[in-house]
């Protein structure tokens, strides 16, 4: 907040014409600025919404006013960067910035499929490993659109280098919020296959190597090691 205001208050100054090399003193107040030049004082504050006012006075009593406000992008990015800070509401729970990828899906209820075939996979250490790590996290519809039976059977002990293949497709190394997605970017997975991104706008959906499709429900769940977004359909390797 300071950067803003004292390049402000010495543009401020330049309008009162302040001679060049002139003596400057400056009183900073947190979301106050008093700056004084050879009898010329300005004084800037900004407001909680962003808001700057400036006021200004030389020795002969010429006054200054303005305000300014701050960029709608701004707004934005600030607003995007604040609902990141609070964390995301997802399943029933509110996933957190500061807790790792898994400590995050197993308080989601709508993620208890994915959090067991995880476990049966032996993946929880890798996924709360350093990474940074991008998940795309299918949920329990995403897992029942499947055949019947086919979760059952891939949770077996001797199914678990396919469950495994088929979970680490849904990983990318790195971390990929959505806005960082293009249309038709491709994605190599941590299994070693390729998503394709299909973007229109803020929608974002994926392509996998059989051709299937899904679609991100809930993007941009900050982590401590990576982020996760959720999508309505599992994805599948071509092997």
């Amino acid at each position: 907040m300071k950067k803003n205001l004292l390049p402000l208050a010495t543009l401020a100054l330049a309008l009162f014409a302040a001679p060049a090399f002139a003596q400057t003193s400056v009183e900073d107040g947190g979301d106050k600025v008093k700056t004084t030049v050879d009898g010329m004082t300005v004084k800037t504050k900004v407001a909680d919404d962003g808001k700057m006012k400036v006021k200004g006075k030389d020795e002969a009593g010429n006054r200054m006013k303005a305000t300014t406000k701050p960029r709608k992008e701004d707004d934005k990015r600030k607003m995007r960067k604040n609902k990141m800070d609070k964390g995301v509401m997802v399943g029933g729970a509110m996933m957190m910035p500061d807790k790792d990828i898994v400590d995050n899906a197993v308080n989601s209820s709508d993620h208890t499929t994915l959090v067991a075939a995880v476990k049966a996979a032996d993946l929880v250490g890798t996924l709360k490993g350093a990474g940074p790590f991008t998940v795309f996290a299918p949920t329990n519809a995403a897992f029942d659109k499947l055949p019947a039976g086919t979760v059952s059977t891939l949770v077996m002990p001797e199914n678990k280098a396919t469950l495994t293949k088929i979970l680490t497709y849904h990983v990318v190394p790195g971390r990929l919020l959505a806005a960082d997605l293009t249309d038709g970017q491709t994605l190599t997975t941590v299994e070693g296959e390729t998503l394709t991104v299909m973007k229109s706008g803020d929608s974002v959906m994926l392509k996998d190597a059989k051709g299937g499709t899904s679609t991100v429900t809930t993007p941009n769940i900050i982590d401590s090691n990576g982020v996760t977004h959720v999508i309505d359909t599992v994805l599948m390797p071509a092997n």
